[in-house]
């Protein structure tokens, strides 16, 4: 049993720890003044390569592999463990400072967009690709989206957390959020048992947004929670994960501003030159 009990008004006085202490506060807005870089492109990416960021890249590199010329983009690495995101420049194109922030300069007003989901959505609208028009099609694809944004905190913010971040392990929150996280899963298998992509035969955002959490996940490549998790068990989200993989966009758009990891760095992506060379492929 524990001995806290929890005051009648909370206050922020004490560190919470963990790895991510530094970036959580009670409050919002800028802490420092400081404007964002910005470059060549349109369309102006500050992120950084989380499962939230990949998303965003991993949709404009499917873009470009789609003959999307439009969509090339500069990104911008946002250093979310120095507080870059609590910069004056980065909350006026995100209040809530959190990445990744998209500013889409091809108009005559720029247009900023935040939330990993709704800059997938904003993308595939304005480029008319990887999201149906309308109808029944656009619905399923809207569904699991929208899915993806209400789950993957649970399984981040949650699971992750409490496994793998938090500076002392507990037995309930770890059981807690693994129930979830155990679900999830076997809800996204039992889907994929039926379709070959998330919301039906066709590739769309929903796999994009879901992949880099929960393929990533299945692939052993997050919170080394993979056989804790059983993960070998959920076949058909092992085959879509895999699948997704060898695509061309997601192995380019997953290693753009990220600044860790043996298998692809890249902090700044400017053109897709500097993806070649990362790879390995100039």
């Amino acid at each position: 049993m524990s001995d806290y009990t929890p005051p009648k008004v909370w206050k922020d006085e004490s560190e919470s720890g963990g790895q991510w202490a530094s970036i959580n506060r009670p409050i919002s807005g800028a802490t420092h003044d400081k404007d964002l870089p910005v470059g060549k492109h349109p369309l102006q990416l500050y992120s950084l390569a989380t499962p939230n960021g990949q998303k965003v890249t991993i949709m404009l590199e499917e873009l470009l592999a789609l003959g999307v010329s439009e969509a090339e983009y500069d990104a911008h690495l946002i250093q979310i463990m120095e507080g870059d995101q609590f910069s004056s420049g980065f909350v006026e194109v995100n209040p809530n400072s959190k990445i990744p922030a998209l500013m889409d300069r091809s108009g005559s007003e720029p247009v900023r967009v935040f939330e990993s989901g709704a800059i997938l959505v904003y993308l595939a609208d304005k480029f008319g690709k990887l999201l149906p028009a309308s109808g029944a099609a656009r619905t399923e694809v809207m569904n699991w989206l929208f899915w993806l944004q209400g789950s993957a905190p649970y399984l981040g913010g949650g699971f992750g957390h409490f496994y793998a971040y938090a500076p002392e392990k507990f037995e309930y929150p770890i059981n807690r959020f693994s129930m979830e996280a155990k679900r999830q899963l076997d809800l996204l298998d039992k889907q994929l048992a039926e379709n070959e992509f998330i919301a039906g035969p066709e590739y769309s955002i929903a796999d994009i947004a879901i992949w880099p959490w929960y393929g990533n996940l299945v692939l052993g490549n997050l919170y080394e929670a993979a056989e804790f998790l059983d993960v070998a068990s959920y076949t058909h989200l092992q085959r879509w994960a895999k699948q997704l993989e060898q695509r061309v966009g997601v192995q380019r758009g997953r290693i753009v501003n990220r600044t860790w990891g043996e298998d692809g760095q890249l902090a700044e992506r400017h053109s897709a030159a500097d993806i070649d060379a990362a790879l390995g492929k100039a």
